[in-house]
């Protein structure tokens, strides 16, 4: 990485002043980061205490939705899930459509024993993180999906992809790992998982593909040194 996490965080607070909370790091191991918890239903229960520094892990045993378990990568997906998501939830209109979705999202089971999440300043290093998580705050977005822009024209430089919580989280980025993409995502918008995140707050994913590039452009960007930007800053 060109930018190691000490200079990120200074840079970071710069950017988004000393009340932005500060972002996550997650990844795959066979060393749990904590003691894995027990979690009756989303395990964005617990995600979410990451934001306060607490280090989370979770595995196959402790995850117990079972879409969950599955778009976190600990197991296959069950099958009363294509009707769940669209009779009971409906959030798709068919059981088919959901199963399209399942093959789009092209979700592979992990090797490893753990998923952890590790507030920034927590961590060591960058090395073998899947992305960096963003719990963020319209304002924040902004900045955020700006500088993503920067230097990427793709019209996807920023997507909101369809899927839970965790699939917008965790999945979409470790798929864009696997393909070396460009892309971050925001996400969130599930009403399953709102119950659980503050009510201003979507999530905002960088890749570990694209952090690098990211991390070489946060300083030239427009949140260093611009007048729009610092009016924004000034109420975070």
């Amino acid at each position: 990485m060109t930018m190691n996490i000490p200079t990120f965080i200074n840079s970071y607070r710069e950017a988004f002043g000393e009340n932005a909370p500060l972002p996550i790091v997650f990844y795959y191991s066979n060393e749990a980061a904590a003691t894995p918890v027990k979690t009756g239903g989303c395990m964005f229960k617990q995600i979410v205490k990451a934001k306060e520094g607490e280090n989370i892990a979770l595995d196959s045993e402790t995850v117990t939705c079972g879409g969950g378990r599955h778009y976190a990568g600990f197991a296959p997906l069950p099958e009363y899930v294509y009707t769940f998501v669209s009779e009971k939830e409906r959030y798709k209109a068919t059981p088919q459509d959901v199963a399209d979705c399942m093959r789009q999202f092209d979700i592979r089971l992990t090797d490893k024993k753990y998923l952890n999440f590790v507030r920034v300043d927590k961590a060591t290093d960058w090395e073998g993180i899947e992305g960096l998580l963003f719990f963020a705050t319209p304002d924040m977005l902004s900045g955020l999906a700006t500088w993503a822009y920067f230097d990427n024209n793709a019209e996807d430089a920023v997507s909101a992809i369809f899927g839970a919580g965790c699939t917008t989280v965790i999945s979409h980025a470790v798929r864009e790992n696997r393909r070396g993409g460009r892309r971050t995502f925001i996400g969130l918008f599930d009403p399953s998982v709102r119950p659980y995140v503050q009510p201003d707050e979507l999530s905002f994913v960088i890749p570990a593909s694209r952090l690098p590039e990211m991390l070489a452009t946060l300083r030239r960007c427009c949140l260093f040194d611009t007048p729009a930007w610092q009016k924004i800053k000034a109420r975070l």
